[in-house]
């Protein structure tokens, strides 16, 4: 393969765990046990009420909509930027209209300077509607398009020396954008989402694709939906004019659940057995097919929405678990 595979987790932006001792704990642990990534997902306010649909759950509701709480992305990752010294830090995804986008490629490089070079920038649409209105960005049912131009944006910004922009949601000129970010050209960009657009997004723009699984328009659940979201990826690479493998692919371990004991007794051997769902050895074989596909970083949520009020230490000992039960196994 000429690869190994990498992993990241999720961690929790809202309930207890979210606090500053113990996402400074769950950081700080990750990097020991050689995580490669942390991720934070991005909301600035929660509707009251909403009529949006949230595109990863089967009933359209979003699972924070019990708890409006939610911790401002990049502030949380500066933040966890001076709590490690190697781990990565992603954002996942950044609703890239969320934000003015001058600003946004500022903060994201000052992140990438006092990181030392450790910012990844994963970016989407988003689907929150109501969010978009009470921080007044441009219209909602052009998010696509603000998008893409944005990110367009933040690479001029970021690797011009006279950074000059003429779009239709953005422009700037007559202006020094330095510290320029560590990395160079600049922080990787993943792009999040599962529809075509998205993937021919990921081809045109990123330097990897982050799928969600559980998607309820373009559902990627099994090792067969990817892979054909794959193929499509290699398609749109090669219209781009980039070589086959120049986009990275970012998977979360959606259902995640390592089972006690090694071995199933022989009743239970199903065939229906969720992905990434059961013993050591059996996840580690999910995480092997993963990799044959080609997907280079699998990022697990060790906190299950539902179990918010579950403690660090739990946390952490799933973590740990993970890193010394099943990496050693793949």
């Amino acid at each position: 393969q000429g690869f190994a595979m990498k992993y990241g987790l999720m961690l929790p932006s809202r309930g207890p765990l979210a606090g500053p001792e113990s996402l400074s704990a769950i950081a700080k642990r990750a990097e020991e046990l050689g995580y490669h990534v942390l991720m934070f997902p991005d909301h600035i306010v929660m509707p009251t009420h909403t009529d949006s649909q949230y595109p990863y759950s089967e009933s359209g509701v979003f699972p924070g909509t019990d708890n409006n709480e939610t911790m401002e992305q990049l502030t949380t990752l500066a933040f966890l930027a001076g709590q490690t010294k190697s781990i990565r830090l992603v954002t996942s995804v950044m609703i890239v209209p969320h934000r003015p986008p001058v600003l946004t490629a500022k903060i994201l490089s000052t992140i990438d300077v006092l990181s030392q070079g450790r910012m990844n920038v994963g970016v989407g649409v988003g689907w929150l509607k109501e969010e978009f209105e009470a921080l007044q960005t441009p219209p909602f049912e052009e998010r696509g398009a603000i998008t893409d131009e944005y990110i367009r944006a933040f690479k001029e910004l970021w690797t011009q020396d006279e950074p000059n922009f003429q779009g239709k949601y953005c422009q700037f000129s007559n202006i020094n954008f330095l510290p320029k970010p560590v990395q160079k050209p600049h922080p990787p960009i993943w792009v999040g989402g599962e529809s075509r657009r998205a993937i021919r997004r990921a081809a045109e723009l990123g330097d990897a694709w982050q799928p969600i699984a559980n998607s309820s328009s373009s559902p990627l659940t099994t090792p067969e939906q990817l892979a054909e979201g794959i193929s499509r990826l290699g398609r749109y690479n090669e219209r781009a004019g980039r070589a086959p493998g120049s986009v990275e692919i970012v998977c979360r371990m959606h259902g995640y659940n390592l089972k006690s004991g090694d071995t199933r007794s022989s009743g239970e051997e199903g065939g229906d057995r969720p992905v990434f769902n059961g013993t050591a050895n059996e996840i580690a074989s999910d995480i092997r097919r993963f990799e044959e596909m080609g997907v280079g970083h699998l990022v697990a949520s060790f906190v299950p929405v539902a179990h918010l009020a579950n403690s660090t230490e739990e946390m952490l000992s799933d973590m740990e678990e993970f890193a010394n039960r099943v990496v050693p196994k793949v």
